[in-house]
């Protein structure tokens, strides 16, 4: 009898617990409180218009979208794709300007960004929605949610730069959701910036018109760009997307001179064939040299994805071998923590510059961008 006295109250104790975590839980999730780096509160369905880039007026009020390859065409009070750009009178507005919905600060090598300003701090910032619709995203809760379904702060230009001067952040980065689709505001905080000596990176799909991204690219440092799979097929069926504006924009990348990464998450049976991820290095190498780093990251079961296994560690080793028979000399093995792959190493006397685990460097040898060891010039911002 006190036996079962006990599990009782073991019992009611274990759902009284349960009750007020889940009361906890809808608390925070309706009420979030300031942002501590921001000091602002997040408030839902606050919109501003604040007038478009990079678009053309076309008859009956209708007007076409020049910010990326699809070209959007809305009549009066539609949205484009992206969800962020409106269609008010014949004349075209961003949605999502100074609202971001993340605000985060980040280790730089969570980018992936491997030769740039190594185990430095980096001010990340994210809205709603996204031009493609990828079904394995792992922040889909912000690139699939429209501006009135997320939590927004009020943080224009200005404050963003102010935010990465305050927290000792020398790069200010455009991530987790697609930049393109908040571009008017990244392109301003990129020239506040620049004048304040805070360093611009932003991690893009690469679907941008090549007008805006020139443009955007002299404020820029750095680029981080996802290429997802090396056939219109993937990014038919796994992104409502095309692969041709992404080879583009990693030529006008190297064209303007900028530091460039390229990440490739392998999912199992969708974009892991050894032929296609051979021709995509070889495309690499041929276009953009064999000093661009890759980062053959691990996929996760994640938003529509979830009936599919994590990467096998040995297809993402299979992937960095075919790498290295093709001739890049910077191949990086990302979402595994702990695996060698991680670090960085002289190509030229094999020894390990940058010790990596994950995000964390434990090791940095690379001394004024070169090889202790040998003298080997290694490429990047250092």
């Amino acid at each position: 009898m006190r036996l079962s006295r006990r599990i009782a109250r073991t019992i009611g104790a274990m759902l009284l617990l349960a009750f007020f975590i889940i009361i906890g839980a809808l608390i925070v999730n309706t009420r979030r409180p300031n942002n501590p780096r921001t000091g602002a509160t997040p408030k839902r369905g606050e919109v501003r218009l604040h007038p478009a880039m990079y678009w053309e007026k076309l008859p009956d009020k209708r007007v076409r979208c020049n910010l990326c390859f699809r070209k959007c065409v809305t009549r009066d009070g539609e949205i484009g794709v992206c969800r962020n750009k409106i269609n008010k009178n014949g004349e075209y507005y961003t949605l999502v300007y100074g609202i971001p919905c993340a605000v985060q600060i980040d280790p730089i090598e969570k980018e992936p960004q491997h030769h740039m300003l190594s185990g430095s701090r980096i001010l990340c910032i994210g809205t709603a929605s996204c031009n493609f619709r990828c079904k394995f995203c792992h922040n889909w809760h912000m690139s699939q949610r429209n501006i009135y379904q997320t939590l927004n702060y009020d943080l224009p230009p200005e404050k963003i730069v102010e935010l990465a001067i305050k927290n000792k952040c020398p790069t200010i980065s455009f991530t987790y959701n697609e930049p393109t689709v908040f571009y008017e505001y990244m392109l301003d905080i990129a020239k506040l910036a620049q004048k304040r000596g805070i360093k611009i990176l932003f991690h893009s799909n690469g679907s941008m018109s090549p007008e805006p991204l020139r443009e955007l690219l002299k404020y820029s440092d750095a680029v981080t760009i996802d290429l997802k799979g090396f056939t219109n097929k993937f990014y038919s069926e796994a992104s409502s997307a095309r692969l041709e504006p992404i080879l583009e924009t990693l030529k006008i990348i190297k064209e303007e001179g900028k530091w460039l990464e390229i990440v490739n998450l392998i999912i199992p049976t969708l974009n892991d064939n050894p032929k296609d991820i051979r021709r995509m290095c070889e495309w690499i190498k041929k276009n953009l040299g064999e000093e661009v780093p890759i980062h053959f990251n691990r996929f996760s079961p994640s938003y529509k994805l979830q009936n599919l296994p994590p990467t096998p560690i040995k297809t993402l080793e299979e992937a960095k071998k075919i790498a290295k028979e093709v001739g890049i000399k910077y191949i990086y093995i990302g979402n595994v923590p702990g695996h060698k792959g991680n670090s960085t190493y002289c190509p030229k006397c094999k020894k390990r510059l940058v010790r990596r685990i994950h995000f964390a460097i434990l090791e940095n040898k690379i001394k004024e961008g070169r090889c202790p060891y040998c003298g080997e010039e290694i490429p990047g911002l250092w």
